[in-house]
């Protein structure tokens, strides 16, 4: 944005706000330098930046934070609150969707992380090494990953919902001495297997896997390998002998590293390191989402995803906060489990996904109101744009008015949010469907194809200008991919591509039409796919709809629609010239829809992404083929059931 745009957002903002922003754009390095103040630090940084937009360090990463400064990411999640004398505060509420719960206090979790983290020293796991994780969100799985960031080592999740491809290929790109699993998960009530997905996983690519544990949850005894494999007691018991002390590492030390997609069929291994990703989530859990010591904060994530790593373990227990962490479907056994799990653990702040949203709305409000929700102060989401249609029902119907519900946006790359309401320093007026302004410290703009600055209400391609603590500085074995894929793709030009079509409007906050790659091309006319999805919301009958392009002779592309409706709506021409008339309502002449397709379902994620690859295909009748790889995607045998479901469905109607 230019300069000019920039004053006319501080029109809208308190001081407060106006104060932090203009801090962050006049002098960074001081501002995040005073936002690293606000974490203990075991030896202080020598420089706050450094940078080289054409050269990486001999570690492959291009720019660094805090340089030469001490500190573990684990010590100041636990140790510093036992230390402080809140020990006895609860740290970790973990439930399943059987009723099982369990609680640690922050000092009962200090001692299971140092107990893990002598077993893992015990194993030979040393710092820099790294271990895979394959497990649901559970206690075990969240000790393990602080225990790991402890003793320096490096782990990379992977969500247990991945089939054996895309599991062999994350653990074979990190080079993981040692893997983790449960040999079971709990899915809508259903017992889901994994070790053999280990197995068939590390046959194909697991040379360097030289242990892997198994955390047991099943009557079953799994599949064993003889020599490699062990049962979690005994990987425990290993730690007899072993130190437990903490190890300090410098700033730029990866904590750990997690997959993202590419634009091609291979992942791409974001690395996160434990000074400037500690110091960014930590200063956005409070600017964006007002973690706070005594909030109760529920992501409803998995573990598996960047949402699960930053918001249901790291920053809240930065902040010495309680963090629920929820092993199951929301809307499992029904729809008021999400409410119950509220009450019963007065929720004070939720982070969820607009999908979930859109879920919840199919069962509409009646659930809700069995169920005490005023211990809530605020509910934020992310993954997806927040339709306006589904921002209504859950702020205006569900919650009366009272609990503001505020859309951000982030990646994986980018460790926290980018784009937001600031709710803890002074929540703005909300534009429901927009994602908010760009956060303090934070340098973004859109801009056109060759690079060039957008005006208000232009469409082009999100670009960061100057990086940030949470950025990552390199991609895992993959230097000059990271260059390539995010920085070099404008020629003569240093900006960061966040991959995103949208535009900023004239008050400064920002409107997302989709992915860069998803917009739909109609008569010269191009139009997002979000913006298409949010006027099918408008009609009253519309749970959920996802859409893609298909080729027409004439239009160059005309729309592809998918459409779930809600309880007590049937498919009809009726209903269906209803839905053209609504879109054509909302968005003109230009939204040509070729096809309209009632489903029962969409093909997402598990963190409540539409796949609209697998739209993509179902239109052009297609195998979407290998789709591991989609960001957050779920395993490929549910995404190819999903394809021909719909498949079927479209073809009885």
């Amino acid at each position: 944005m230019t300069e000019g745009e920039s004053d006319k957002i501080l029109d809208l903002i308190n001081p407060a706000i106006k104060a932090f922003r203009r801090a962050a754009q006049d002098d960074p390095e001081t501002f995040w330098a005073r936002a690293a103040e606000s974490l203990p630090w075991h030896r202080r940084w020598d420089r706050v930046f450094e940078w080289d937009p054409e050269k990486p360090d001999e570690r492959g990463r291009y720019f660094r934070w805090f340089v030469g400064g001490q500190t573990n990411l684990a010590w100041n999640c636990v140790d510093r609150h036992v230390q402080a004398g809140n020990g006895g505060r609860a740290a970790v509420v973990c439930e399943d969707e059987r009723g099982d719960r369990s609680v640690l206090t922050y000092a009962q979790l200090q001692h299971d992380v140092r107990r893990t983290a002598a077993a893992l020293r015990g194993l030979g796991i040393r710092k820099g090494d790294r271990l895979g994780i394959y497990m649901p969100t559970c206690r075990e799985a969240i000790v393990l990953m602080l225990a790991c960031v402890r003793i320096g080592a490096v782990h990379i999740a992977v969500f247990a919902g991945f089939g054996s491809g895309a599991l062999g290929d994350r653990i074979a790109m990190s080079g993981a001495k040692a893997l983790f699993c449960s040999d079971l998960t709990y899915r809508k009530g259903k017992n889901v297997p994994l070790k053999g997905i280990v197995d068939e996983a590390l046959a194909g690519s697991g040379k360097h896997v030289a242990k892997v544990v198994v955390h047991r949850r099943g009557a079953d005894e799994p599949p064993m390998n003889q020599g490699r494999d062990m049962y979690w007691p005994d990987f425990l018991a290993l730690g007899g002998g072993q130190s437990d002390e903490v190890e300090w590492v410098e700033s730029n030390e990866p904590a750990y590293i997690l997959a993202t997609s590419g634009t091609t069929a291979k992942p791409k291994l974001a690395v996160h390191t434990h000074g400037g990703y500690q110091v960014y989530i930590h200063s956005m859990g409070k600017w964006v989402f007002g973690l706070e010591e005594n909030d109760i904060w529920w992501a409803t994530a998995d573990i598996g995803w960047i949402v699960g790593h930053s918001y249901i373990v790291y920053a809240p227990l930065l902040a010495g906060c309680t963090t629920l962490a929820y092993e199951g479907g929301l809307d499992h056994p029904g729809a008021e489990t999400f409410y119950r799990i509220i009450e019963t653990n007065a929720i004070s702040g939720i982070f969820t996904s607009p999908t979930a949203v859109r879920v919840l709305m199919k069962y509409g409000s009646e659930p809700s109101r069995k169920y005490d929700l005023s211990s809530l102060t605020r509910v934020v989401c992310a993954g997806e744009v927040l339709n306006a249609p589904a921002w209504e029902w859950l702020q205006l119907e569900v919650l009366g008015g009272r609990v503001p519900v505020i859309d951000h946006m982030w990646q994986t790359e980018t460790g926290g949010p980018i784009f937001g309401n600031p709710w803890g320093l002074g929540v703005l007026p909300i534009k429901p469907g927009s994602g908010g302004i760009a956060l303090p410290g934070v340098d973004a703009m859109v801009v056109s194809p060759e690079g060039d600055p957008l005006g208000p209400n232009e469409k082009g391609m999100m670009v960061i200008t100057r990086p940030f603590p949470g950025l990552t500085a390199t991609l895992w074995g993959e230097v000059e991919r990271y260059a390539n894929d995010y920085w070099r793709r404008i020629p003569g030009k240093t900006l960061y591509l966040s991959g995103d079509a949208s535009s900023f409007d004239e008050d400064g906050y920002v409107w997302f039409s989709g992915r860069a790659d998803e917009i739909i091309k109609i008569a010269g006319h191009r139009i997002g796919t979000i913006e298409v999805e949010t006027a099918f919301l408008r009609h009253p009958g519309v749970a959920e709809a996802g859409v893609t392009a298909r080729p027409d002779p004439v239009r160059m592309e005309v729309i592809a629609a998918f459409v779930v409706l809600k309880k007590g709506f049937e498919p009809s021409e009726q209903l269906r010239r209803e839905l053209l008339e609504t879109v054509r309502r909302e968005l003109g002449p230009v939204a040509v829809i070729g096809d309209l397709n009632f489903v029962s379902m969409l093909p997402k994620t598990r963190s409540g992404k539409i796949m609209r690859r697998v739209l993509r295909a179902v239109t052009l009748d297609k195998d979407p083929g290998d789709i591991s790889t989609i960001e957050d995607a779920g395993s490929v045998q549910e995404a190819r059931e999903a394809w021909e479901a719909m498949r079927k469905e479209i073809t009885l109607h």
